[in-house]
C-alpha cells in the first residue's frame, strides 16, 4: 500500500531553528516543497542546469496525472511525461469484437448503443474494434462517492416529479371514476397504483452503478486510435458523442490525454495492445501518484520556490495501484512497472508503497530488481514505511532490500511552522514518529538515508484543487529520488559514469547524522541526505570501480539461516560471547571486462569497530574479486539494559577520505529480566517532550501470554497524544507488533492488554507524537506498568478431528494464580475446492516479456462454486495469501463471477469478503511465472470458500471435567483457579452435528477461536474468545455424512437400484455434462451443439436437469444476429422446463415441514434444485418476453419515421419483417411474472430487471 497519505497537518525540519523560529513570505512557501534541508538550493545555485536534465524517472505508484500543476513541461521545456501506463490492468477493456459500419456510418456498440463513425477517421480496413467500460471501475472511491451524490441530487428531483405526477394522475383518476368495477378499469387503477409503488420503491432502493462508457479502437494505417463514447457522463445530451471525440493514440506517441466529463474533472490517457484487442484506459486509483511525482520533479515557471526537487527530470508514470482493489499493488502491476522502466531506459524508480514481509531481501520482485539494478543501472529508491517507531517495522521492499534504497522520513522546524502550520516548531529535526525503523529480521539497518517527509504538492485534476499537504516516507521518498536525480544530471553533464553503487555510497557517506546517538541510525540511517555533498563525493570517487560490497554473514557453528548484519535480540544470546563469519564479496555490474575490472582488482581494506569493547574485528584483510572472510567476535555481557548499536565498517587504506565502503550493523536489544512474583515491571517518572521515544526491553517470562498494562499520565496542560507500541521478532514471521494510539485531553489513567510470546524480547516503544504538546512549556510525566499474565496449554491451536470424542487440554500458570475460563467458539466456515480446469498461457509480449528475454506465462484455475442461499464468502489459497514481495510468484489475483459473467469481486493477496446472492459461480485464479514448470505443479491448487456464521449460527462448544461429557450430557466444566505448579486437565467437546452448517461437507473446517484465561479488568461473562489478547486458532475438520439408512433397515437407498439402472442414470448425467462443456463460439459449434440437444431431448424427453441445460447453454450465447428468433427459443426452452415440472407437486412438497433427520433430506434437496430450476426458467422467459417487446417498439418506432419521412418502400419492408416475427401478447409477460412471484422474492436484486420492465409492458396491454 502507499507509505503515506497520513494527510494530517502535523510534522516538522530544520537544523539551525531555535525556538523564536519565524518564516516570512518566500520561507514559508519554500517550506511547503522542502528542499533546502537536503541542500538542494545550495547545489542548484552552484550547478543551475543539473536539475534533472537528462534524466528519466519512473514513478511506480497509483498513476500520475498529466494534467495536474507543474507536470506538463521540464525546466528546459522538454515533455514531463513522457508515458503513462497502467501495469495493474485494472483499467484494460477486451475490444477483440470486430464490427463493421452500416451504410449510415453507425455501429452497435459493445454496450448495445447505437454509435455514429465521424466520417473524418481514417480506417483503411473498415473494422472497429469495440468494448465498453463501467466508468466507476476506473475511478477512484472519493471521486465515485462524489459523483453519486451529486447525480443522486438531479436523480432524485426528477424522480420526486414522477411520484408527484403518479399521485396526480392517481387522484384524477379517482375523482372521475368513484366506483370501479370493469375489470379494465380496475387494472387501469392497479396500474396507476403500480407505478406510483415503483417510483417509490426506485426512490428507497436507489443503486447507482454508475454510467457505461463505450469504446471504439481501429487501425489509421499508422497507428491504433482510441474514441469513447461519454454522452452518458454529460447532462447535455449533445456532449459527450463519439462523433465528436477527439481520438487519441498511445500516450507516448503523441502525448495526449483527454477527461471524461466536466462534472468529474478527471483527466485519462490510452493504450492499445495486443493487435487492437485490449485498451487500456489509464485513470489514477488515488492522488498519491501525482503528489509524489510532484515533489520529485514539478516545475512551476512563475512559482520557483513550489518546484518539485528535480524540475528538469521527465518521468514515466507506472500505476501499480489497481483500482478494483482501492489502490493496493499486485504483482502484475510490479513486474511489468519493472519492465517498463527498463524499456525505456530509465535512471531511476521511485516507489512510495510497501508492505510487511515474513522474509526480509527475498521474493520474485526483489529477484528482478536486483537483476535491474546490477545489469541496468537503475537506481531504486524507495520508502521505508509508516509503521514506528518500533524497531524492525521497515516495510518491504524499501527497508529490506539490499538494492534498493530505503529512505526515512525527516521533519524540519521549517516545515513544521511552514507546511505543518504549527504555533511553535521545534528546535531541531527530526525523525517523525511514525517513520518505521530498522534493523531488519537479519539486522541490515533497513533505512539508509532519511529526507524531508511532508510536502504540499500537486494532485489530480478531480480533486478540484492544485495542491494538497500529505507526508509520509510516501514524500520522503521522492524527495530523495529527486535529489538523486539531480546528482545523475550533474554525473552525465560531466561524463562520469552512473552507478547505483557510487550514489548510494554517496549518499550515505556524506549525510548528515539526525540525532547524537548511535542507535539513532535504526531510526535515520545514515541521516539527512546532501546533494552538494554528495556531488563532491562522486567526483572524487569517479576512477574508483563501481562495485557493491556483499556480506553474507553466519554465527560460528550454524549453517542457517545467513544474515546481512548482526542482530542480538533474545536474552540468551545477549548473556554470552558469540563468534560470526563474515562473507565479503566485490560486486561488479554484469557488463564489468574480466581483464579490465575483475583481474586487477583488488583492495586492502582497514576494518575498524565503533566500540572494540563490545564488537572485536580484524585489523586488516586484503580482498578480491573472489571475495574474503573474516570473523566478528561480540561479547554483550557487560552491557547494561536497553538498546545498543555498533558498526564493523571497512576503510580503504589507500583512500580513507571515501569513508565507510561497506558497514556491518550490530543492534543488541539486551532485555530485562522479571524476577518479581507476580511477574510485572515498572517504568516510572519517564519524562517526555514532542517527538521524545522510549524505549524498554524486557525478557517475557515462560508460560507468559498476555499483557495488562497500564499508562499513567501527569504534569501537562494541553491534550497529549501517544504511540504505545510492543514488537517481538519471531522465526520465519512478520514481527509481531501490537500498537494503541492513546489520547490524554488531561492527565489520566488508560488501561489495554495484548499478547506476549513466551520466552522472547518485548520491546515496550512509548513516544510522545512529535506535533503534540508543541507551544506548551509542560512536560509529561508517564508511569507505565506491565504485568504479565499466562495459562500455558499442551494444546494452544487446537483441531478437533471430527469424531464423537472430546479433546483432553491441561493447563497450568507459572507465574501467579489465574482463574482459568475456557471459552471457544466456531464462527467461520471453509469449504474446499479443487479446479474444474486450468489453462497455462504466453501473454502478449507487449507487456508481459521480461527483461531478460523471457514470456511471462499464465495459470488461470476455474472453480466452480455454488451458494445454496446468499451469503459473505471470501477465497482463502494457503499457499499464497498474504505475500506480496515475500513470494516467488509474481503474482495471483482472482475474479468471482456469475454464469452470466457478472462480477461481483475481485482481490489479491489480502482477500475479502464479498456478499453473493444464491446461485452458481466461477472463481477464475490468475497466477503467473515464467516458469512452466513451476506453474504445472499448482495446476491442482486447492482453494478455500470462507463464510463467516451469523449471529445464530456461532457454535459455542462446551467444556467437561469426564470424558463421557459430550455424549452423557454430564459434568460440565466453567471455571476454576489455577496455582503455580498444579496442572489441571478438562475436555473441549466436539460441535453438536445438528449445529453443523447445511453447506459443510466433507473436508470441510469450522473455524473460531479458543481462549483460557481471564482479564483482570474485564466484567461479566466474554463468549467471545476472540475479544481476549490471547486467543488461539480453534479447527473443527467436518468428517464423513452419516451413512443414510432406510428407516433402521440398514440398506441405502441407492442400493435398492440394479446395477443397470444406476449404470444408466451415470450415463444420463455424463452426457449432460458434455453438452454443458461444448463451446458455442463458432457457427460449427452451435450447430454441434444444437444436434446432440436435440438428440438427449428425444432420449430423455421430459428430463427437467437436461432441459434446463438446454436453456442455460441458449442463454450464454453472445453475438446473435436475430435477437427476436434467439428470444423465441429461449422462450421455447424455459417452457419446455416448465411444463416437465408438477408445480402442484412441488407446491405441495414446500408446504409441508420436513424433518431434516428423515431420509427425506435427499428429496429435500432435489425439490430445492427443481425449484431453482423453475425460477431460472420463469426468470430467462420473462427477460426474453421483455426483449421481444422492447424489439417490437423499436421497429415500430422505425417504420412511423419512415413513413414521414416518405420512404414507404423502407416502411413496408419493416412493416413485413415485424409482420413475419411472432408476436407476444403483454398478458404473458404479467402471467409469468405472477408465476415466478409464487416460488422466488422478485424483490431481490437479480429479478430487478423484471420489476423495472413490468410496468412497461402492463402499459403497452
Amino acid at each position: 500500500m502507499p507509505c503515506s497519505s497520513i494527510i494530517t497537518p502535523q510534522h516538522n525540519d530544520d537544523d539551525d531553528a531555535s525556538s523564536d523560529f519565524k518564516l516570512n513570505e518566500s520561507t514559508f512557501l519554500a517550506s511547503l516543497m522542502p528542499k533546502k534541508e537536503i541542500a538542494v538550493d545550495r547545489f542548484l545555485q552552484d550547478h543551475p542546469n543539473y536539475d534533472g536534465r537528462g534524466v528519466l524517472i519512473a514513478i511506480f505508484d497509483s498513476g500520475v496525472d498529466p494534467a495536474a500543476a507543474g507536470l506538463q513541461v521540464t525546466s528546459d521545456g522538454k515533455p514531463k511525461i513522457l508515458d503513462v501506463i497502467d501495469c495493474s490492468g485494472s483499467g484494460d477493456v477486451d475490444t477483440s469484437k470486430v464490427v463493421k459500419a452500416d451504410a449510415d456510418g453507425c455501429i452497435c456498440g459493445a454496450s448495445g448503443a447505437s454509435l455514429i463513425i465521424n466520417t473524418s477517421w481514417k480506417n483503411p480496413s473498415g473494422e472497429w474494434h469495440i468494448g465498453y467500460k463501467f466508468v466507476y471501475e476506473l475511478f477512484t472511491e472519493e471521486l465515485t462517492s462524489r459523483l453519486k451524490k451529486e447525480r443522486k441530487k438531479k436523480w432524485d428531483e426528477k424522480n420526486q416529479e414522477e411520484i408527484a405526477k403518479a399521485v396526480k394522475q392517481l387522484q384524477d383518476f379517482d375523482q372521475q371514476h368513484i366506483k370501479v368495477e370493469d375489470a379494465q378499469l380496475k387494472r387501469a387503477r392497479e396500474d396507476l397504483q403500480n407505478r406510483l409503488d415503483l417510483l417509490k420503491r426506485q426512490s428507497e432502493s436507489y443503486d447507482d452503478k454508475g454510467p457505461v462508457v463505450d469504446a471504439v479502437v481501429w487501425h489509421d494505417g499508422e497507428v491504433w486510435r482510441v474514441a469513447l463514447d461519454t454522452h452518458s457522463l454529460e447532462d447535455d445530451p449533445d456532449c459527450g458523442k463519439l462523433s465528436n471525440f477527439v481520438p487519441l493514440t498511445n500516450y507516448r506517441i503523441e502525448r495526449k490525454y483527454g477527461v471524461f466529463s466536466k462534472l468529474d474533472a478527471c483527466t485519462f490517457v490510452v493504450n492499445v495492445y495486443n493487435n487492437g484487442n485490449v485498451l487500456s484506459i489509464v485513470t489514477d486509483c488515488s492522488s498519491h501518484a501525482t503528489h509524489v511525482a510532484g515533489i520529485a520533479s514539478a516545475f512551476h515557471p512563475k512559482e520557483p520556490l513550489l518546484n518539485g526537487v528535480a524540475p528538469g527530470a521527465q518521468l514515466i508514470s507506472c500505476k501499480i495501484g489497481d483500482s478494483r482493489l482501492g489502490s493496493m499493488e499486485t504483482g502484475t502491476g510490479l513486474i511489468r512497472a519493472l519492465i517498463a522502466a527498463v524499456e525505456h531506459k530509465c535512471d531511476l524508480i521511485n516507489m512510495s508503497y510497501g508492505e510487511p514481509t515474513l522474509l526480509p531481501d527475498y521474493g520474485r520482485f526483489v529477484d528482478l530488481v536486483n537483476e535491474v539494478v546490477n545489469k541496468h543501472r537503475l537506481i531504486f529508491v524507495s520508502s521505508a514505511g509508516n509503521s514506528g517507531p518500533g524497531l524492525s517495522t521497515v516495510g518491504a521492499p524499501g527497508g529490506t532490500s539490499s538494492s534498493i534504497i530505503g529512505i526515512g522520513a525527516y521533519v524540519s522546524p521549517a516545515m513544521a511552522a511552514g507546511a505543518h502550520c504549527l504555533v511553535e516548531p521545534p528546535s531541531e529535526g527530526l525523525e517523525y514518529t511514525w517513520s518505521s525503523r530498522g534493523p531488519t529480521a537479519d539486522g541490515d539497518l533497513g533505512v539508509c538515508v532519511s529526507a524531508p517527509g511532508g510536502a504540499v504538492a500537486p494532485v489530480p485534476t478531480w480533486t478540484l484543487q492544485r495542491r494538497m499537504l500529505m507526508n509520509g516516507t510516501s514524500m520522503a521518498s521522492p524527495s530523495a529520488c529527486g535529489g538523486t536525480a539531480l546528482l545523475i544530471s550533474a554525473m552525465k553533464a560531466e561524463g562520469i559514469s552512473v552507478s547505483p553503487y557510487t550514489v548510494r555510497r554517496a549518499l550515505e557517506n556524506t549525510a548528515v547524522p539526525i540525532g547524537d546517538l548511535p542507535e539513532d541510525k535504526l531510526s535515520t540511517g545514515q541521516g539527512l541526505m546532501q546533494v552538494d555533498k554528495a556531488f563532491e563525493y562522486i567526483k572524487k570517487c569517479q576512477n574508483f570501480p563501481c562495485v557493491r560490497y556483499q556480506i553474507n554473514i553466519q554465527q560460528s557453528g550454524k549453517t542457517y539461516p545467513s544474515s546481512r548484519g548482526i542482530y542480538l535480540r533474545e536474552a540468551s544470546v545477549c548473556r554470552q560471547s558469540t563468534e560470526w563469519i563474515v562473507q565479503l564479496d566485490a560486486k561488479f555490474h554484469e557488463d564489468a571486462s574480466n581483464f579490465e575490472d575483475l583481474v586487477p582488482f583488488e583492495e586492502c581494506i582497514e576494518l575498524r569497530s565503533t566500540e572494540p569493547a563490545v564488537v572485536k574485528v580484524p585489523d586488516y584483510l586484503l580482498l578480491i574479486h573472489n571475495g574474503r572472510t573474516f570473523n566478528v567476535v561480540v561479547d554483550p555481557s557487560n552491557l547494561g539494559d536497553g538498546l545498543h548499536y555498533y558498526e564493523v565498517y571497512g576503510i580503504d587504506c589507500k583512500a580513507p577520505w571515501r569513508g565507510p565502503i561497506f558497514r556491518i550493523p550490530i543492534t543488541i536489544t539486551k532485555p530485562h529480566a522479571v524476577t518479581s512474583q507476580p511477574p510485572r515491571v515498572s517504568f516510572s517518572k519517564m519524562i517526555f517532550q514532542p517527538g521524545h521515544i522510549e524505549r524498554r526491553y524486557v525478557e517475557v517470562p515462560h508460560g507468559a501470554s498476555w499483557v495488562e498494562a497500564t499508562m499513567k499520565t501527569s504534569g501537562f496542560d494541553t491534550a497529549r497524544k501517544f504511540y504505545v507500541d510492543a514488537v517481538q521478532i519471531c522465526p520465519l514471521q512478520r514481527p509481531l507488533s501490537w500498537e494503541k494510539v492513546v489520547s490524554f485531553p488531561s492527565p489520566a489513567t488508560k488501561t489495554f492488554a495484548f499478547k506476549v510470546v513466551s520466552g522472547q524480547t518485548l520491546e515496550l516503544v512509548i513516544s510522545q507524537f512529535w506535533s503534540s504538546g508543541i507551544g506548551s512549556d509542560e512536560t509529561a510525566i508517564v508511569d507505565f506498568e506491565v504485568v504479565f499474565h499466562g495459562i500455558k496449554v499442551n494444546k494452544e491451536e487446537v483441531t478437533l478431528d471430527g469424531s464423537e470424542g472430546p479433546l483432553r487440554i491441561d493447563a497450568e500458570t507459572l507465574l501467579a494464580s489465574e482463574e482459568l475460563t475456557p471459552t471457544a467458539a466456531l464462527n467461520k466456515i471453509r469449504v474446499p475446492y479443487r479446479p474444474v480446469d486450468s489453462k497455462i498461457s504466453a501473454l502478449s509480449t507487449d507487456r508481459d516479456k521480461l527483461p531478460s528475454g523471457k514470456q511471462i506465462l499464465a495459470l488461470i484455475l476455474t472453480y466452480k462454486i455454488k451458494l445454496e442461499d446468499g451469503a459473505e464468502v471470501k477465497p482463502h489459497i494457503p499457499l499464497l495469501n498474504g505475500r506480496i514481495y515475500d513470494n516467488k510468484f509474481e503474482s495471483q489475483f482472482y475474479v468471482i463471477s456469475d454464469l452470466n459473467k457478472r462480477v461481483y469481486s475481485t482481490g489479491d493477496v489480502y482477500p475479502s469478503s464479498s456478499k453473493l446472492p444464491k446461485g452458481e459461480y466461477n472463481l477464475q485464479l490468475y497466477l503467473r511465472h515464467d516458469n512452466v514448470q513451476i506453474l504445472e505443479k499448482i495446476r491442482n491448487l486447492e482453494l478455500f470458500i470462507e463464510q463467516n456464521l451469523g449471529d445464530k449460527e456461532i457454535i459455542q462448544l462446551s467444556f467437561f471435567s469426564q470424558p463421557d461429557g459430550p455424549v452423557i450430557g454430564n459434568g460440565s466444566f466453567k471455571s476454576s483457579f489455577l496455582f503455580p505448579g498444579i496442572k489441571e486437565g478438562f475436555y473441549l467437546g466436539p460441535p453438536p452435528k445438528d449445529k453443523l452448517p447445511k453447506n459443510s461437507t466433507q473436508g470441510s473446517v469450522l473455524l473460531g477461536a479458543i481462549s483460557y484465561g481471564k482479564l483482570s479488568f474485564s466484567e461479566g461473562e466474554n463468549k467471545n474468545p476472540e475479544k481476549h489478547p490471547a486467543s488461539y486458532q480453534l479447527s473443527y475438520v467436518v468428517p464423513p455424512n452419516k451413512i443414510e439408512e432406510d428407516k433402521g433397515k440398514g440398506s441405502s437407498k441407492s442400493s435398492k437400484k440394479t446395477v443397470s439402472e444406476r449404470l444408466t442414470e451415470e450415463v444420463r448425467e455424463a452426457k449432460i455434462h458434455v453438452l454443458g462443456s461444448l463451446k458455442q463460439e463458432t457457427d460449427e459449434e452451435r450447430s454441434q451443439w444444437e444436434e446432440l440437444a436435440a438428440s438427449l431431448k428425444s432420449e430423455y424427453p421430459k428430463y427437467t436437469p437436461l432441459l434446463a441445460k438446454i436453456l442455460e447453454g441458449l442463454v450464454s450465447r453472445t453475438d446473435v444476429e436475430d435477437k427476436i428468433g434467439h428470444d423465441e427459443k429461449v422462450i421455447d426452452a424455459a417452457n419446455e422446463v416448465i411444463d416437465s415440472i408438477d408445480r402442484e407437486e412441488l407446491a405441495k412438497f414446500f408446504a409441508l415441514k420436513n424433518d431434516p433427520e428423515d431420509e427425506a433430506e435427499d428429496i429435500r434437496k432435489k425439490m430445492e434444485t427443481t425449484r431453482d430450476q423453475l425460477a431460472e426458467a420463469l426468470y430467462q422467459k420473462g427477460l426474453a418476453l421483455a426483449e421481444i417487446e422492447s424489439l417490437k417498439l423499436a421497429d415500430l418506432t422505425t417504420w412511423c419515421i419512415l413513413s414521414k419521412e416518405g420512404d414507404t418502400e423502407g416502411a413496408k419492408k419493416d412493416e413485413d419483417k415485424s409482420g413475419d416475427q411472432s408476436t407476444h401478447d403483454p398478458d404473458l409477460f404479467e402471467e409469468n411474472f405472477r408465476e415466478l412471484k409464487k416460488w422466488v422474492d422478485v424483490k431481490t436484486p437479480k429479478y430487478g430487471i423484471l420489476l423495472v420492465t413490468r410496468p412497461q409492458n402492463m402499459e403497452s396491454c
